[in-house]
């Protein structure tokens, strides 16, 4: 599916594993028509989940699926309900078309914020294309293995204190407090990153998973969703220009590595 300047609106890496990979907010790109309708900040996309489709290199090489979008959220929210329902009442959150930037900066020139009509027109061109192969994917997936992964790859600044109060932990592991995945699931995964030893980690904290982890995550069907925000300062730098750190990189690769298979495990067994 392409968006009318002819880009594709998604690329989807198929694999032979029994999991897939979204990472919904990886994209950049910001089409003219809606470029000229907002701020320069906009143009930096200070929000995207930079770089998650190279530090997720290695469970593509396990035999992963992957699928990633090549707009901007700024664009639209691929993790946002189609009405644009705040998925956390009564906590500050960002919407199906953002008009702000994570720090409050606005996205949209004086007089310029999309309506209604627009909302409908960007549904159509960016938001169900993503949704629909994301659902024909995981569809195939199942009647081939009889079951399936979702891993949600999220990444946040350590600090945004719009949303959360101090230093996120590094490892934030949502499964919509057990409802997404096979019980235990997100608790598994964070006494993993425990062993570990190297960072601070939590399930189902502030970040309970999206609405991609919510609406997909059907267990009892044999669909298991888990939605990872990692915090970026574990793989990259958090300020311009949002450069990956081979490095920390490294030390997170093997990590990542081990819990993908451990969740594949207990979805396995499940």
């Amino acid at each position: 599916m392409t968006a009318s300047n002819t880009l594709p609106v998604f690329s989807l890496h198929e694999g032979s594993l029994p999991l897939l990979i979204s990472i919904p907010h990886l994209g950049t790109r910001i089409p003219d028509d809606i470029a000229a309708t907002m701020t320069p900040v906009a143009q930096r996309t200070d929000d995207c989940d930079w770089h998650l489709d190279r530090l997720y290199a290695c469970a593509r090489r396990l035999g992963a699926a992957m699928l990633t979008p090549s707009y901007a959220r700024y664009v639209i929210d691929l993790n946002r309900p189609p009405d644009g329902a705040n998925l956390y009442p009564g906590q500050d959150t960002t919407g199906l078309l953002p008009v702000d930037t994570f720090d409050k900066e606005p996205l949209y020139r004086d007089g310029q914020l999309p309506d209604e009509a627009e909302m409908a027109r960007r549904r159509d061109i960016y938001w169900k294309p993503y949704h629909q192969a994301l659902s024909e994917h995981l569809a195939a997936l199942k009647a081939k293995h009889g079951k399936v992964l979702l891993w949600e790859a999220h990444s946040i600044r350590s600090h945004v204190p719009r949303f959360f109060e101090g230093r996120l932990p590094d490892f934030n592991f949502g499964t919509a407090n057990g409802a997404s995945a096979v019980a235990g699931l997100a608790e598994a995964l964070a006494a993993v990153v425990e062993r570990h030893g190297a960072y601070t980690t939590i399930a189902n904290g502030r970040f309970k998973g999206g609405y991609i982890t919510r609406q997909y995550g059907q267990p009892a069907e044999g669909v298991h969703a888990v939605q990872l925000e990692l915090t970026q300062i574990t793989y990259m730098e958090e300020q311009m220009p949002y450069a990956y750190d081979e490095t920390r990189a490294a030390q997170v690769e093997p990590l990542l590595d081990e819990l993908v298979k451990t969740a594949l495990e207990r979805v396995r067994a499940a």
